[in-house]
Order: C-alpha cells, then sequence, then structure tokens
C-alpha cells in the first residue's frame, strides 16, 4: 500500500546493484530447492521454508525498495514501511551514509538508495559532478561523496534535488510549512507477515 497518492510525471528508483543481489538470491533459492527435491523427493518441501525466507529476503530487502518522485513529493519504499513526504514538509536532503530525508517529523532513510563505500568514493571523477543540483553543494562549493553522480545515493539525490527545486521555481510549493506539514506512514503488513511466518517455518525446519 503506498503511503501517498503521486500526481504528475513519475520516476521510481531502483539500484541496479540492489536488483542483481535479489536475482542472486532468488538463483540460489531455486538452486536449492531443486536439489533438495531431487535428493529427498516430495519429503523434501518440508525442508524449503529456509530457502523461501532466502526468496523472500530477496525481493523484500532488495527488489521492492525504492525511491518514488512526483509532483506530489517523495515516497520511500522501504523493506516493511513506507514514508511519504509532502515537499511542503521537506527540509533538506541529506547523502551521508544513505538517502535522507529531513522534515519537522524527523530524519527518514532510503532502503533502496545506500551510501557508497570507500571504494565507491574512490571512484570519483570530474565528470561525475557534472550537472548536480545547486542544492548538493556544500560549503566552499563541496560535495560528499555520496551526492555524486556515480552512487546509488547520489542518483536518487539527484532525482529528488531536481524535482524539489522545479516545484519550488513553478511556485507549486509552499513555504514555510515544514513542521506544520504531515508526513504520512503505512506498514507493509502483508510483507511482514510473509517473513513472520517464514522465518517461524525455517526456526521449526532446523529444530527438527
Amino acid at each position: 500500500m503506498s503511503a501517498m497518492q503521486h500526481a504528475g510525471p513519475t520516476d521510481v528508483f531502483k539500484a541496479r546493484s540492489n536488483r542483481l543481489l535479489a536475482v542472486a538470491l532468488w538463483a540460489l533459492a531455486a538452486l536449492g530447492a531443486v536439489l533438495t527435491v531431487a535428493q529427498s523427493g516430495l519429503p523434501g518441501v518440508r525442508y524449503l521454508a529456509p530457502l523461501a525466507l532466502m526468496a523472500w529476503a530477496g525481493w523484500a530487502l532488495f527488489w521492492r525498495p525504492a525511491v518514488v518522485v512526483s509532483d506530489s513529493g517523495v515516497e520511500l519504499v522501504n523493506p516493511v514501511r513506507s514514508v511519504g513526504v509532502p515537499w511542503e514538509a521537506l527540509a533538506y536532503v541529506d547523502t551521508k551514509f544513505a538517502l535522507t530525508l529531513g522534515t519537522g517529523a524527523g530524519r527518514f532513510t532510503a532502503w533502496a538508495a545506500p551510501g557508497p563505500g570507500a571504494l565507491g568514493a574512490r571512484r570519483a571523477r570530474p565528470e561525475h559532478l557534472t550537472g548536480l543540483p545547486d542544492s548538493s553543494f556544500g560549503p566552499e562549493h563541496t560535495v560528499r561523496p555520496g551526492d555524486l553522480g556515480n552512487t546509488v545515493s547520489g542518483q536518487a539525490a539527484i532525482l529528488v534535488r531536481r524535482r524539489w527545486a522545479g516545484q519550488v521555481d513553478r511556485g507549486a510549493v509552499a513555504g514555510g510549512q515544514v513542521e506544520e506539514t504531515p508526513v504520512a506512514r503505512s506498514v507493509a503488513w502483508g510483507v511482514l507477515a510473509l517473513g513472520l511466518v517464514l522465518v517461524v517455518g525455517t526456526v521449526i525446519t532446523f529444530a527438527a
């Protein structure tokens, strides 16, 4: 269930690296299931809970998370919770550890847009500074590694900052309402429940 109603053109950001991790987990789970059934026959089905949990983790932790940007604001779709931040509620965008939206209701981090590690920061090149929104730059025109265009957090931040600046320039965002504007939050109870069931099934499998 979405945490907010989106309007206008909508951009959905999902990190390619996260998708590759999801596919890798699904492939391992599928291979494990085939080998288990091949070796144990139909009775082996009762041992599939850990593999099903692995497949669920691939989807919930790496495939599902997204940053959704529209004229309405930004929605952070995390594994079991979504946060909808209207533009009026947004105070700042940070990328120190991951894409993080600062609001009057607190700070909200995007699971889909982690910051770069040391290796990612070392791969920075001058061209990765090209085309960054003005709000990406700090004092003395400095830029955090997580804001660079070659990083996952930087790519998501560019989407957010550009749409935010465009909305402000159009006069579509009322200023001075950060504290008063509510932030929407929702929990994906179905996703959470399925994960808990698979965890219990996995524990029972290993205890048997």
